[in-house]
C-alpha cells in the first residue's frame, strides 16, 4: 500500500495555522490566559484545514527559503489583525478604568495576568463582562470569520501592506479613547456632580470638611448607577464586533 503525501497542502495547512495562531493569540477573547495554548493551536490548525481547500487548492510547493520568508508574513499578519481587535475591545476595560479613576478606586490597581491588563476593580470586571458576552452573543465567531476572510485579499504567503494596519491602529486607538468615554460618559458626570456639590458645601460650611466625605460618597453613587453601564453592555459590544470585523476587512481589503 502506497501513500502519497500533498506537499503543497501541508505547506498551505502549516502557513494558515501560522496566521490563525498569531491572531487568537493577540486577539479577545482567546486571548484570555485560562484558555491553554493547546486549544488556540488546535483551533488555529483545525480552521486552517476548514479554509485551505478554498483558499490555496492547487498551490505548487514552496522552497525552503521562500517558506520561511512566507511563514514570517502570516505570522505578522495575524498578528497586525489580532492586535487590531484587541484594540477597540480595550475601549471596555478603558471605561472602567475611568470609572477607578473619577470614581475613588484606582489605589486598588493591580495587575491580572489571566486577561494581561493592569487595572482596578471595575477595568477587570468590565473586561471579564466583555469577554463573557463574546462567548454568549457568539460575537467570536464573527470575529473568526473576520480572519477567515483575510484569506481571499491576503493569499498565503503574500505581503501585506503594512500602511493599512498602521493607518487602521491609529484610528482604532482614537475610536477606542471615544468609545470608552461613550461608555463611562453618563457616570462620569454624574461623579463630576458629586464634586462640584462637595465643593459648594465646603464653600458654604468651611467647618463640615465635605471632602472628607468624597471618596465614600462616590464608590457609593458608583455602586449604585454602574448597574445601568451593564444593561447596555451587550449592545455596546455588539457594537464593538462590528466595528473590529469592519477594521479587519478594511485592513485586508
Amino acid at each position: 500500500m502506497q501513500f502519497t503525501v500533498d506537499q503543497g497542502w501541508i505547506e498551505a495547512v502549516v502557513l494558515a495555522s501560522l496566521r490563525i495562531v498569531a491572531f487568537v493569540i493577540v486577539a479577545p477573547p482567546f486571548s484570555y490566559r485560562s484558555i491553554p495554548v493547546r486549544v488556540k493551536a488546535i483551533l488555529g490548525v483545525g480552521l486552517a484545514v476548514a479554509v485551505v481547500p478554498t483558499v490555496a487548492a492547487g498551490k505548487p510547493p514552496l522552497e525552503i527559503g521562500p517558506f520561511i520568508a512566507a511563514a514570517c508574513m502570516e505570522v505578522v499578519t495575524g498578528l497586525a489583525l489580532g492586535f487590531l481587535v484587541m484594540v477597540v475591545f480595550s475601549a471596555v476595560s478603558a471605561a472602567g478604568g475611568l470609572l477607578d479613576l473619577f470614581g475613588g478606586l484606582q489605589l486598588a490597581e493591580g495587575y491580572d495576568p489571566g486577561m494581561q491588563i493592569n487595572g482596578a476593580t471595575f477595568s477587570r470586571m468590565f473586561q471579564i463582562a466583555a469577554l463573557a458576552l463574546l462567548f454568549a452573543t457568539d460575537g467570536y465567531q464573527l470575529v473568526l470569520l473576520g480572519l477567515v476572510h483575510s484569506f481571499g485579499a491576503v493569499p498565503l504567503g503574500g505581503a501585506l501592506d503594512l500602511s493599512h494596519p498602521a493607518q487602521a491602529m491609529i484610528q482604532s486607538v482614537g475610536q477606542m479613547l471615544v468609545s470608552a468615554l461613550q461608555i463611562a460618559g453618563p457616570l462620569l458626570v454624574v461623579l463630576f456632580l458629586a464634586d462640584v456639590g462637595l465643593g459648594l458645601l465646603t464653600r458654604v460650611a468651611p467647618a463640615l470638611n465635605a471632602f472628607a466625605m468624597g471618596f465614600p460618597l462616590k464608590i457609593l453613587l458608583l455602586l449604585l448607577f454602574v448597574g445601568t453601564v451593564f444593561v447596555v453592555l451587550p449592545s455596546i459590544v455588539s457594537a464593538l464586533t462590528g466595528q473590529a470585523v469592519g477594521l479587519i476587512s478594511g485592513v485586508v481589503g
